[in-house]
């Protein structure tokens, strides 16, 4: 028990030490965020890819006793170190409320847009901290200037945030909504592509898809449905939610325009924080949602211009992506792809399991769709989670009838030997 103990706070001090800088504001150190600093330098775990280590990462996120939680792809859980920066945020604003929010923070503001921009390799210049990917996705579907008869390609797996806006938005003013139908399980990364070229016409404006849907799991070929675009001056815009923290993702390498992520999935942050990236010469298309003082900012600035936001959670935003560099992110991406394959050669051998998530690994990741043949999905979410405690997400659209399992970074080898012995025993 006394190993156990030491193997845990020499892991999160390695993690706080690598979260050091957001927990002092300038002019201004309270106990409570002197308690975050207050850790050495021990970088003994930072290589140590064993199952042990990825049981020490599981410690640092709190659920309630017995549950199981497969559900991170609906609403991730914030570490611990994580929920005390904010907390210590919160702590210091409503110590000097008038402070922080108008000016106190602006370099740490700045200094957590940096932190977002470097994780996913862009320019600070490209990064707006917004609220969440519906946000972002209504901020480039308002702000085009299409007209009637331009077209903008959905496909059929997009998410209701990501269809909804261009309806209200663009189709009410005559713009035609393409929507190309997907197979569930496409042979290769081709077959897609083929289906958003055979989809682009003279009038196509716009291609608005995911990087990663929320059905099934599928990825979506951003970087090649990009070139393809751009050729034919066609703006690309990307819901980011189920990607982002996920594996590793390069916004300058995938060409797309848009990128918007609900950073409270995959990166673990406070709830209510979102990323959005705009590549800059892509910039000029955008309209702020919102509109007060600074709205004629020609940074990307303008576009997060609330005036009074919670500014606790957007500096805890800093703090949850210091957590993931703190583990490493090829780590993370690596840990993925151990997961996703553990647990489909676990079930491989099971006939009465059904895999509705491709196989390929550029074509899925974290997010893995499975169906209990001739049992309603209904039944089986509600069997597993009053029987076992695991909460995982119905699909039934497309004819799933499927369980969706999220394999987060607090998942272990452990926790899918118990959900495939679940799924089995159902």
């Amino acid at each position: 028990m006394n190993d156990h103990n030491n193997h845990r706070r020499k892991f999160i001090k390695t993690i706080s030490t690598a979260m050091a800088g957001f927990a002092v504001a300038p002019a201004f150190t309270s106990t409570n965020f002197d308690k975050v600093n207050n850790s050495t330098s021990d970088l003994s775990l930072v290589n140590d890819n064993s199952e042990a280590y990825w049981e020490k990462v599981k410690q640092e996120f709190l659920f309630v006793d017995g549950l199981k939680y497969f559900n991170n792809a609906s609403l991730g859980s914030s570490p611990v170190l994580v929920q005390r920066a904010t907390r210590n945020f919160r702590e210091t604003l409503d110590s000097f409320p008038s402070k922080y929010m108008w000016g106190g923070w602006d370099e740490e503001k700045e200094k957590t847009r940096q932190t977002v921009a470097d994780f996913f390799s862009v320019s600070n210049e490209e990064i707006a901290l917004i609220h969440n990917t519906t946000e972002g996705m209504n901020l480039i579907a308002r702000s085009m200037d299409l007209k009637k008869g331009d077209e903008v390609i959905l496909i059929d797996h997009e998410h209701t945030s990501g269809t909804i806006p261009w309806e209200v938005w663009q189709e009410t003013k005559g713009v035609k909504l393409v929507r190309p139908k997907v197979p569930i399980l496409p042979k290769n990364k081709e077959e897609l592509i083929a289906i958003y070229k055979k989809a682009i016409t003279s009038k196509t404006k716009v291609i608005s898809m995911c990087h990663m849907v929320n059905t099934n799991g599928m990825i979506l070929p951003v970087k090649e449905v990009s070139e393809m675009a751009h050729k034919k001056g066609i703006l690309v815009a990307v819901d980011g939610a189920q990607a982002a923290g996920m594996f590793s993702i390069d916004l300058h390498d995938l060409g797309c325009d848009f990128y918007t992520v609900s950073s409270h999935k995959w990166l673990f942050s406070p709830k209510g924080v979102g990323i959005f990236y705009s590549k800059k010469e892509s910039q000029q298309y955008l309209k702020p949602l919102m509109v007060c003082k600074g709205h004629k900012d020609e940074t990307i600035r303008r576009l997060e211009n609330y005036n009074t936001r919670n500014l606790p959670e957007v500096l805890g935003l800093g703090a949850s992506i210091n957590f993931l560099n703190a583990i490493g992110l090829e780590k993370i991406h690596n840990r993925t792809y151990e997961l996703k394959k553990y647990f489909r050669n676990k079930i491989a051998v099971n006939a009465s399991l059904k895999l509705k998530t491709p196989a390929a690994d550029n074509l899925s990741a974290a997010i893995q769709v499975v169906e209990v043949i001739g049992k309603p999905v209904s039944r089986v979410k509600t069997r597993l989670i009053d029987q076992y405690g695991i909460d995982c997400r119905p699909m039934s659209s497309f004819g799933l009838n499927a369980v969706r399992l999220s394999f987060a970074i607090y998942i272990t080898k452990k926790d899918i030997d118990y959900l495939v012995n679940a799924l089995e025993s159902i």
